[in-house]
């Protein structure tokens, strides 16, 4: 009875921890996107600034 317990503690324990590495893969890959897209958004942005020019008459 007490040996069925302790599995079940870690049973959740590794269900957390498989949880946690989910997560941080996850989240690695979320910022690797983001660096790798961070010159196209600059260029976009720096165009955008360019674009945003009053004509006066």
């Amino acid at each position: 009875m007490n040996e069925n317990i302790e599995n079940n503690d870690k049973f959740w324990l590794y269900i957390g921890g498989l949880v946690l590495a989910i997560l941080t893969v996850i989240v690695m890959v979320k910022h690797s996107e983001d660096e790798k897209f961070a010159p196209i958004q600059q260029q976009l942005n720096e165009e955008a600034a360019q674009m945003n020019i009053r004509v006066l008459n």
